[in-house]
C-alpha cells in the first residue's frame, strides 16, 4: 500500500484509477458462491464469478421440467386442461409436495402452477410421467433438450432436483435455458413469476422473494438442496431491458434474493465506466471449467446451522448479511467501482423488509379444469377435505394420547401412549389395569354401603391396609417406565448421528 502515498498526492490523480488499484489489491477470500448476469435479449454477460463451475441445481431444476411440458403443450400434444394421475412414484417424492394420494387426477395447468410456486416434488413427477412416460424416459429428453440449447455442463437424472450425484448443471447453463424459456414460450411466462397459489384454505407464496418485491420482477425459480446451498434464477424487466440474474449456493433464501437484487441493479444502473472493464462476451461463449461440484453439506446443514429441508427459508436470516463470499473492505471498494459510484444499495434485511405486493392467490385444485361456479365449488370442496382431515389427525392424535385418562394416573396414560401398538407391552397393561380399574371402582361403592350399617369403623379401618396392596400394584409400572424411556430415547436419539 506505500508505492500508493505518492499517487495520493497528485491532484489531478482520478479517484477511479485509485479505486480499481484498492481493487486488485484487496486479497478475495473465497467462498462456494456463483454469480451471472446477463442481457435477456443479447445474451451479453455483464458479471460472472464462478459462472462455468458445475454445480448441482436443486429444484431450478424444474424449470428444464416446465420448458420440456410447455413445449409439449405447444406442440399439440398435450394441453393445459389434460388430466395427469398421480402415481405412487410421485406420491412417494420428497416433500416439498402437495401431498396428493396415488389415483388422483390433476390438470397439467394446475400441476405447473403447484410446480413452480410451491416446488411440489411430486407434481414434478406427475408431468414427467405424462410428458416422458416415466422419469427416465423424460430425463433422457431433458438431457436431449439441454444438448440442443448448449447447456454442455448439464445432466439430468430426474425432474425434481432431488438429490443425485449425476444431477449437475452450472450457472451460465441455467442462463441460457432461462433465455429459452424466454423465447421459445413467451405465451407461457406467466408461469414463472405467479406470486401465490391457494389450495383450499391453504395460501402458499412464491419461495423467489423479488416477486412482488423487486421492481419489475418477473421469474423464474429458486431451489435447495444441502449439497448446492441456496439457488435462484430470477428476471426483471426496466425500460424494456429485460436481465437474467443466476444466484448458486447463497447462504439462506434470503441471502439468495439479495444476491440477485444486487446483480439486476448493477446491471439496470447506467454504468459510466463499463469502458473500464473488458468485454465478457456472450453467455454461450463462457468457457466450462472441469471439475466436481462443490458440496455444501457440511456448511449448509452441519451441527452449527439449521436449515429447512425445502425451499422455503422465512425466518432464516444469514449471519454474514452484509458479505459477498469476501471481505468488508473489497466489497465496499467492488460496490462503488461496479456500480459506477452510484449510491450504495440498500442493506439485504431493507431491501426485502417490506410486504410482497397485494395480489389474489391464484386458485389450485384436483380434477378436471373448472371455471365459474364450477371452480368455486371444488375449491371449496377441496377446503372441506383439508378441514376432515385436520379434524381426522386431531382426534388420532387425542386417541392415542388418552385412552385411559379417566382412570390411570398421568405417567401411566403417558405410558400407554408411547406403548401402543406394542403388543409385547400391551398385553400386561390388559391385565393390570383392569385390575387397578377395578379397585378404584370398588371402594366409592363399598364403603357408603358398609359405613352406614356396621357402626364399628376400626374393623374398616382395619380393612384399608388390605387395600393398599392392591393400590401398590402401579409399583411395577414405574420399573416399565423406566424400562421403556431409555429404550424411546435410543430410538430417536440413534438416526441423529
Amino acid at each position: 500500500m506505500h508505492f500508493l502515498r505518492p499517487l495520493l498526492r497528485k491532484p489531478s490523480l482520478s479517484w477511479i484509477v485509485l479505486v480499481a488499484a484498492l481493487s486488485v489489491l484487496v486479497p478475495r477470500v473465497v467462498h462456494a458462491e456463483a454469480l451471472l448476469v446477463v442481457e435477456a435479449d443479447t445474451g451479453k454477460v455483464l458479471q460472472a464469478e464462478n459462472a462455468t463451475y458445475p454445480w448441482y441445481p436443486a429444484s431450478v431444476t424444474k424449470l428444464m421440467t416446465a420448458y420440456l411440458t410447455l413445449k409439449t403443450v405447444k406442440d399439440g400434444r398435450l394441453s393445459l386442461d389434460t388430466l395427469l394421475t398421480v402415481s405412487p412414484t410421485a406420491a412417494a417424492q420428497s416433500p416439498s409436495k402437495m401431498g396428493f394420494r396415488p389415483g388422483t387426477q390433476v390438470t397439467v395447468d394446475n400441476a405447473l402452477k403447484m410446480m413452480m410456486v410451491k416446488s411440489a416434488n411430486d407434481m414434478a413427477v406427475v408431468l414427467a410421467e405424462g410428458v416422458g412416460g416415466s422419469i427416465d424416459g423424460f430425463s433422457a429428453q431433458m438431457n436431449q433438450a439441454a444438448q440442443r440449447l448448449g447447456m454442455t455442463q448439464t445432466s439430468y437424472v430426474n425432474p425434481n432436483g432431488l438429490p443425485a450425484e449425476g444431477q449437475i448443471t452450472s450457472a451460465r447453463d441455467l442462463a441460457i435455458l432461462a433465455r429459452a424459456i424466454i423465447r421459445d414460450l413467451s405465451e407461457y411466462e406467466y408461469f414463472v413469476h405467479i406470486p401465490s397459489i391457494r389450495y383450499g384454505r391453504k395460501v402458499t407464496q412464491n419461495f423467489n422473494k423479488l416477486i412482488g418485491r423487486y421492481p419489475g420482477a418477473d421469474g423464474f425459480k429458486t431451489g435447495f438442496i444441502c449439497a448446492s446451498g441456496y439457488n435462484l434464477v430470477a428476471s426483471a424487466t426496466r425500460n424494456g431491458k429485460r436481465l437474467i440474474a443466476v444466484v448458486l449456493g447463497a447462504s439462506s433464501g434470503q441471502m439468495r434474493a439479495v444476491r440477485a437484487a444486487q446483480l439486476l441493479e448493477r446491471g439496470f444502473a447506467n454504468n459510466t465506466l463499463t469502458w473500464l472493464r473488458p468485454s465478457l462476451g456472450t453467455v454461450d461463449n463462457l468457457v466450462p471449467i472441469d471439475a466436481s461440484p462443490p458440496n455444501l453439506r457440511d456448511e449448509m446443514c452441519g451441527k452449527k446451522r439449521k436449515r429447512p429441508a425445502t425451499d422455503e427459508d422465512e425466518d432464516t436470516v444469514a449471519s454474514n448479511a452484509g458479505a459477498s463470499g469476501s471481505s468488508s473492505g473489497e466489497a465496499a471498494v467492488m460496490t462503488f467501482f461496479t456500480a459506477g459510484l452510484q449510491p450504495p444499495m440498500a442493506k439485504p434485511s431493507e431491501l426485502l423488509a417490506a410486504a410482497a405486493t397485494p395480489s389474489e392467490p391464484i386458485p389450485v385444485y384436483t380434477g378436471p379444469s373448472k371455471t365459474g361456479p364450477a371452480l368455486i365449488a371444488v375449491v371449496a370442496a377441496d377446503a372441506e377435505k383439508q378441514t376432515i382431515q385436520r379434524r381426522e389427525k386431531k382426534k388420532s392424535r387425542v386417541a392415542g394420547k388418552k385412552p385411559d385418562a379417566a382412570t390411570e394416573p398421568k405417567t401411566e396414560a403417558k405410558d400407554t401412549g408411547k406403548d401402543t401398538g406394542k403388543d409385547a407391552k400391551s398385553e400386561p397393561k390388559s391385565v393390570a389395569k383392569p385390575a387397578a380399574v377395578r379397585h378404584a371402582n370398588a371402594k366409592p361403592d363399598a364403603k357408603p354401603d358398609t359405613k352406614p350399617k356396621a357402626g364399628e369403623k376400626p374393623v374398616a379401618a382395619g380393612d384399608k391396609p388390605a387395600a393398599k396392596p392392591a393400590a401398590a400394584k402401579p409399583s411395577p409400572k414405574p420399573k416399565s417406565t423406566t424400562e421403556t424411556k431409555p429404550a424411546d430415547q435410543k430410538t430417536v436419539a440413534a438416526p441423529r448421528p
